[in-house]
């Protein structure tokens, strides 16, 4: 028997997700942990999520539910970072497929409560958008989660909804969250983040990073990258709250909506009306117009013509310092190692080398897995 959870919204959830298992069920449990493969354009360039066809090597666990490995691949020109995962967290990973809408989920949930001989299903949601409402300003990615709740609402299982780190996805406040959550389950421990502390050498998820570093006790203001105002760690930030599926969905007009859905068109619109967006279309929009990046540093520049006067650009080490000044002065204590590597369009050979430096010549700005500011 292993337990079954479900991580609410693709991208890092999966990382929350495995860090809760082992807070509450400890490290080495037998776990299923089924998860979007939707993930930003730094990692997909293909908008919306990816479906089992995106990707070889992946194993059957059911008629329509398939178990993403080490082995397993994304097709190109898709991107995904789900193989990494399953070779990085302890936890077996399934993959979603949300393109049959909420009762195709469904039953790849019930498929994958056969495969695990549970009962029971846990989803695990990180920052708390799992509870929008569809009128937050800043609710960015509400319909993998919303989904994840019409599709259990179709199943024969015991749900239960999890919320870690309410309000540090930068989705939904932390102060509009916390009446509606009642009394912590528990709070995490650096102990609990120790199943998932190697994901983040290489992994950009922000919120399940945010989430570590609270659970480790840093507290203070922190900057990640394409939001407008940064996030405080407060005592709550490492707190995971349960609430039961009803609940959820009385909060959720969003998920009572998709429930029914058959295809993720009907998702969409759904989507639209509720909340005023999609974000797959928003997504499209995207990487339409997304520009080239930056030459990264430490790459071969183009020759320059006769008529140019290049000039050499400073040392990492100066560029880093330089930025970190800059940072600091807006009230930042730390940032996350996303925002550095995107404000200083770092590869990753030059981000390797910066953090080498900074690890050996500044060992206290090494917050794993956030950095701390010089002031």
């Amino acid at each position: 028997m292993k337990r079954l959870l479900l991580a609410a919204g693709g991208g890092g959830d999966a990382i929350t997700t495995a860090m809760v298992h082992a807070a509450l069920h400890g490290p080495d449990e037998p776990a299923l942990v089924l998860t979007y493969a939707w993930e930003r354009l730094v990692v997909d360039p293909v908008p919306g999520p990816r479906r089992p066809s995106d990707f070889t090597g992946t194993v059957p666990a059911g008629p329509t539910l398939r178990l993403v490995t080490p082995a397993t691949a994304p097709r190109p020109p898709a991107g995904s970072l789900l193989p990494e995962l399953a070779a990085g967290l302890r936890p077996e990973l399934g993959l979603l497929d949300p393109y049959q809408g909420a009762t195709g989920l469904a039953r790849q949930i019930e498929e994958a409560a056969a495969y695990c001989g549970a009962d029971r299903l846990d989803i695990v949601d990180v920052g708390g958008d799992v509870l929008a409402d569809g009128t937050e300003p800043t609710l960015r990615s509400p319909l993998g989660d919303a989904l994840a709740l019409a599709a259990a609402a179709h199943t024969t299982l015991a749900v239960f909804v999890h919320v870690a780190g309410p309000g540090l996805d930068c989705e939904v406040p932390e102060s509009t969250l916390l009446p509606k959550l009642g009394t912590p389950l528990c709070t995490l421990t650096t102990e609990d983040t120790l199943a998932v502390a190697q994901v983040f050498d290489w992994h950009p998820s922000e919120a399940s990073a945010l989430l570590v570093a609270a659970a480790r006790g840093i507290r203070g203001v922190c900057g990640t990258r394409d939001v407008p105002h940064p996030v405080t760690l407060t005592a709550t930030s490492p707190a995971v709250y349960r609430l039961p599926l009803a609940r959820a969905l009385e909060l959720n007009p969003l998920a009572r909506e998709l429930e029914g859905t058959t295809n993720l068109t009907e998702a969409e619109r759904a989507s639209e009306r509720v909340c005023g967006f999609s974000e797959i279309a928003r997504e499209r929009a995207r990487a339409t117009h997304t520009t080239p990046p930056a030459t990264p540093l430490l790459t071969s520049p183009s020759e320059p013509s006769p008529t140019t006067h290049p000039t050499t650009p400073p040392p990492l080490t100066d560029r880093f310092t330089q930025w970190e000044r800059r940072t600091a002065r807006t009230g930042i204590s730390y940032v996350t190692s996303r925002r550095i590597n995107e404000e200083l369009a770092l590869n990753h050979s030059a981000w390797t080398e910066l953090r080498t430096h900074l690890r050996t010549t500044s060992p206290s700005r090494d917050a794993a897995p956030l950095w701390r500011l010089a002031r």
